[in-house]
Parts: structure tokens; C-alpha cells; sequence
């Protein structure tokens, strides 16, 4: 079903490459890559020494000297203080405010993906068990390691009181979250949306992916004959959506698909990518012509990168794309929003980025994949999201002359 373009009124992003959209526009365009080699610790607020893996990550610096306000001091962990900072950029918490006040607490939604949430916290808990393996007092399940601790961090910062959750659905978790606010905002329950994600590192996700076999020991090269895995980042972003408002910038559909392949391995001919980019087109109206950027999902992975190369070469033919994750890491819970963030900038400083760290390119993966940025104005742009399990997202966001016409 189509649905009407939704405008984004602002929107902000904090990665390991800086903070704020600017710090990451200027990242882009310089090709400075925010990742650096893992040092071993036992866990991200602490340096002690622990488990050794041989890998890079995206680490946002200075998080442990961020001190939430006295008002949402229960929310401490490392996942809500970098939702907080995340906040503080390109004036988004005084903008959010202010859509509030402008449509009433209760006509504005929060709605936050993540991951991992505060499970940093509850590693440090774990750690500081007792003798009967009781957890310390100090410890908060329902303001640190649940999921619904942003959204709700999120909406006591800017008082909205809408529908205010938290999607998990892995690295698709903060593009649905554009979805889900166009179907609230449909129904007619809202008037504007916070939307968002954040992710933050833990030796439980490094551990994790070093299980799988799926870290990279260099940074990661997406797309790239030689490619070996993934870097993994941490991030925030966040953007403001109104319902009936004008802006630089719009979305204009969303695609959502579950091909429930493998628990941790994609469709091998992207069944559910390709199920997602088509419902993204049908939502917005449009025709894969249309389309003049994506934005890959492109994990650097051997299995990711092929079958999301062939569903893309299928349906755009050869419309520029590129993977954006060597600038600041698999973000995640974070990845959807970021991506899509760095989708709006090359939608506003007509500036396609290149596939960093990539030399090489793959010739199993057909699709047009840029080595190199490239200045060129566009209109419509989309951005993949993929996630473990098959769950998948597409969203489609363009200019304003093409979304008035």
C-alpha cells in the first residue's frame, strides 16, 4: 500500500567517526575511517586485561566520563549514555522538544531499535556476583540491559508520552523503525516520531561474532575478492518525523520481508533482500528506475555480500551502490538509522560515498558497487538493512522537488 511521504525534520548521528552529522559527512568525504584495532579488556568500563581477539572495531571515544542527568540517572550503562550524547548533537534533543510542544506529548512516538541494549552492564553485573551468585543490588534490569531502556530514556529526555517501544529484529532493528512510525502515523494515533537506534560494543557481541567466525582481522573490506568479515562499531542516531510538515528531505516508502533462511546466513539468491527493496518501491510508488543510490547492507561477510550483490544487480540493473560500514563498523541495532543517515547526506551534499577499505571487487557480486566517492546530485535514494534470521528492511528516502511532483 502507498503510503504518503513522511518529512524528516532533522537528524543526527554519533559514531566512531565523530560526533554529530557533520563529524560524519566530513568522514565521508575525506575517507577517514574511524576504526581501530581491538585492544584487549575484560570489558568497555574497564581496561583490565581479557579475553585476546584479533579484530578492529568502531568505538565512540569518551563514553565513560558521560554522566546522564540527575532526572535519568537510573538509566546509566554504556548504551544509554551514548543514546544521550547521541541526543545532545546538531541541536535534535531542542528540536525533538519542540515538536512536542508543537503537537501535545501524547501525538508523538518514540520508537528506538537495539540489539544488545545495556548488556555491558550486565556483563560488569555477572562479573560482581556474590558468593551465593546473587547479583549486586546496584544492578537494574528494567533501566539498563531491557531493550525498553532507550525508547524510555529517549522519551523522558524530550517528554513525548506516545507509543514508545523498542524493535530488536538484529541489523534491521533502526530501519523498521521508519516503518513502523509511517503505519502509526497512517492510523492516525500520531502526528510526529522520534525515531531511532543504539548499539554499543560488549565483549558479548566480539565474543559472539569471533564464535561465528565472522570477524575480520583487518578493516573490513565490503564487496571486496579478498573480503574475511566484519569490523563491529557502536552508534547512536536519531531522526525527527512529521506527518504533515515540509523538509529538505522525506521518506518515501518502507519494505519489510522475513525469508527465515538460516538463523545466521542470508537467503544465498537474497530472497528477503529482494522481497524488501520491491515493497520499499510499492510503498514509495515508484519504479526500480527510479532509484538513483543505494545504500548497502554490505557486511563484508562471504555469503551477506553476494547474495545481497545479486538482488540488487536484479532489480536496479546498474544503479550506483556502496557499502558505508568501513567508515564506523557494523553498527547493528544502530546500522538501519546511521545508513540512513548517510543516505540524507548524500541525498542533501550530492555525494555518493565510495566503499572504503574495498580494492578489489568480488565478480561474484554483480551489482555496481563505487570504489570511489562521487559528486553527482540525486533524487531518490534507498538503504538496506538486513539482519540474523532473515529479517530484513529497505527504506526509501527523497529530495523535495521529487516528492511535491
Amino acid at each position: 500500500m502507498k503510503f504518503d511521504p513522511v518529512a524528516i525534520r532533522a537528524y543526527t548521528a554519533t559514531t566512531a567517526v565523530g560526533r554529530g552529522h557533520g563529524a560524519l559527512f566530513d568522514a565521508s568525504r575525506t575517507r577517514r575511517s574511524g576504526l581501530k584495532r581491538y585492544e584487549a579488556r575484560r570489558d568497555f568500563a574497564t581496561d583490565v586485561e581479557g579475553p585476546a581477539l584479533d579484530t578492529w572495531i568502531g568505538e565512540v571515544e569518551g563514553l565513560q566520563s558521560i554522566e546522564l542527568p540527575e532526572p535519568l540517572a537510573r538509566f546509566d550503562c554504556r548504551n544509554n549514555r551514548l543514546a544521550w550524547l547521541g541526543l545532545q548533537q546538531d541541536e535534535f534533543l531542542a528540536k525533538a522538544r519542540a515538536a512536542v510542544a508543537r503537537y501535545g506529548a501524547t501525538r508523538v512516538a518514540v520508537i528506538i531499535g537495539t540489539s544488545t541494549s545495556g548488556i555491558e552492564q550486565a556483563e560488569s553485573a555477572y562479573r560482581a556476583r556474590d558468593a551465593a551468585g546473587r547479583l549486586p543490588e546496584s544492578f537494574s534490569y528494567p533501566t539498563t540491559l531491557n531493550n525498553f531502556s532507550a525508547p524510555a530514556l529517549v522519551a523522558h529526555a524530550v517528554g513525548a508520552t506516545g507509543p514508545t517501544f523498542a524493535i530488536s529484529t538484529a541489523c534491521s532493528s533502526s530501519a523498521k523503525v521508519f516503518a513502523a512510525a509511517a503505519r502509526l502515523m497512517r492510523a492516525d494515533w500520531i502526528d510526529a516520531a522520534i525515531v531511532g537506534g543504539v548499539d554499543s560494543l560488549c565483549l558479548t557481541t566480539l565474543c559472539g561474532f569471533s564464535a561465528l567466525e565472522l570477524l575480520s582481522r583487518d578493516p573490513c573490506r565490503p564487496f571486496d575478492r579478498a573480503r574475511s568479515g566484519i569490523s563491529i562499531g557502536e552508534g547512536a542516531g536519531f531522526a525527527l518525523l512529521e506527518a504533515r510538515a515540509d523538509a529538505p528531505a522525506y521518506l518515501l516508502g518502507a519494505g519489510e520481508s522475513s525469508d527465515a533462511h538460516h538463523m545466521s546466513t542470508p537467503h544465498p539468491e537474497g530472497l528477503g533482500a529482494r522481497l524488501a527493496m520491491r515493497g520499499a518501491l510499492e510503498t514509495a510508488g515508484l519504479a526500480p528506475e527510479a532509484v538513483d543510490y543505494v545504500n548497502l547492507h554490505g557486511t563484508a561477510t562471504r555469503s551477506n555480500d553476494p547474495a545481497e550483490g545479486r538482488a540488487v544487480a536484479d532489480l536496479f540493473g546498474n544503479t550506483a551502490s556502496s557499502s558505508t560500514k568501513g567508515w564506523f563498523g557494523h553498527l547493528l541495532g544502530a546500522a538501519g538509522i546511521v545508513e540512513s543517515i548517510v543516505t540524507l547526506l548524500a541525498l542533501e551534499h550530492a555525494m555518493l560515498p565510495g566503499t572504503l577499505h574495498t580494492t578489489d571487487l568480488d565478480p561474484d557480486c554483480p551489482n555496481t558497487v563505487l570504489l570511489d566517492n562521487e559528486t553527482r546530485d540525486i533524487e531518490v535514494a534507498l538503504s538496506n538493512s538486513f539482519g540474523f534470521g532473515g529479517s530484513n528492511c529497505s527504506v526509501i528516502f527523497g529530495r523535495e522537488n521529487r516528492t511535491l511532483s
